[in-house]
Order: C-alpha cells, then sequence, then structure tokens
C-alpha cells in the first residue's frame, strides 16, 4: 500500500506517557488502554477512513496496541502504544511506509490560540469542569488554552505540559479540524509549562501547509 492522495497531517512520538496523559487518553479510549510510561505514536491523516487500513499495518507490524482510533470524513487520527520505545517506533514507519511519506512530510504545528485566564472565577471553573475528561479546575487557579493545528499535536502539547510543570490536565482533544488544550493549576506553574510547550511546539520540524 503506498498512497500519494493520503495527507500526512500529524507524526509524531511520545517517548514516555505521563501519568496524567496515560490516565486521560484511557479515560476517552475505546481501544486498549495505555499506562504511564509507555511509548506512544500519534498519526493523523487525511482522509479520515485510510486510517482503518494503516491501523491494520501498525499492529500488524510489531508489538503495539492501539488506544485511540478516530474515523471522521475528512481527517483520521491513530494513537498507538507500547512498553517498547523500538516497537512503537517501528510501527510508526510501517505506516510512513505504506503511504510512502516520511516524518518531515507531517504538517509543522501551529498555534493558534494560547491563551491565559488567572485566578479563575468558581463559575467560571464550574463550566469548564463540566465537559471535562481530566482533573477538575478550581476557583483561583490559572487556566491555560491552547488551540493547534493540526489537531493531533494537542497530545503532544499535553504530555509535554505535564514533562514541565505541576500542572493539571483538564481537557485534550487531538482530533478533527483544530486540537485544544485545557491545563490549569498555580499561576507560576503554569506559566512555566506554557512557555516551554510553545517553545517545544515551535521546534518540531515539517511543512507548511497554512
Amino acid at each position: 500500500m503506498s498512497d500519494s492522495k493520503i495527507d500526512l497531517r500529524t507524526y509524531i512520538f511520545l517517548d514516555s506517557l505521563q501519568l496524567q496523559m496515560a490516565s486521560y487518553i484511557a479515560t476517552v479510549s475505546r481501544g486498549f488502554l495505555p499506562v504511564s510510561g509507555q511509548a506512544s505514536c500519534v498519526i493523523e491523516i487525511a482522509p479520515g477512513i485510510e486510517i482503518n487500513a494503516l491501523t491494520d499495518i501498525a499492529i500488524k507490524s510489531t508489538n503495539v496496541l492501539p488506544g485511540m482510533q478516530i474515523v471522521e470524513r475528512a481527517y483520521g487520527m491513530l494513537e498507538i502504544h507500547s512498553d517498547s520505545q523500538g516497537d512503537t517506533r517501528q510501527a510508526g514507519e510501517a505506516v510512513l511506509n505504506a503511504i510512502g511519506r516520511t516524518e518531515s512530510d507531517r504538517i509543522k504545528p501551529r498555534i493558534l490560540t494560547s491563551q491565559l485566564i488567572k485566578n479563575v472565577d468558581d463559575h467560571h471553573a464550574q463550566m469548564v469542569n463540566r465537559t471535562r475528561h481530566g482533573m477538575m479546575l478550581l476557583k483561583g487557579e490559572t487556566l491555560y488554552v491552547l488551540e493547534i493545528e493540526p489537531a493531533g499535536y494537542a497530545y503532544y502539547a499535553a504530555n509535554e505540559a505535564e514533562k514541565a510543570a505541576h500542572i493539571k490536565l483538564i481537557e485534550v482533544v487531538g482530533f478533527g479540524k483544530f486540537g485544544r488544550v485545557y491545563i490549569g493549576g498555580p499561576e507560576a506553574e503554569v506559566l512555566e509549562c506554557k512557555t516551554i510547550v510553545e517553545k517545544r511546539l515551535a521546534a518540531l520540524s515539517g511543512r507548511e501547509n497554512y
């Protein structure tokens, strides 16, 4: 299978899923649940329907498990994970080979929104918590909202945020047209993670597609 019509949007390797990130994926996943410390690879393509065939290739290539598979008309997303970084990388490479792409063919992430809200009101916190799948935002904390394109890089941003500072992952949406990450916690910690996450996203290679 080598299809030049398949567009590689997101391709990112997570060397070690952090505690909250692994638990978040396990909360929203309909596949095989990851645990902290495992390696993960997130792949996003267009058109979405082709992700079915690529999931088959990934899980047959080596010892990995699919955690999330999202199939939309426009975009498809796959998350795979394993205890072995080597196996996870090999499965990702198998997908790239199948579509005739390399990691450099991915789209470079672009930040659309990077917003800080300090000293959150308790009613505002309640509104955020009504739709979250992660930790709860509390009155007085700082809220950081990141919106990114392509969407799949939201998982990378969230995982790097947890590495960078003592924050709370509130919500992560990594599929569709745009990805979003909601992070809460003490102001100093949230500011630290914001700085580091934006720096690491900017350092990722890829093609411009905007």
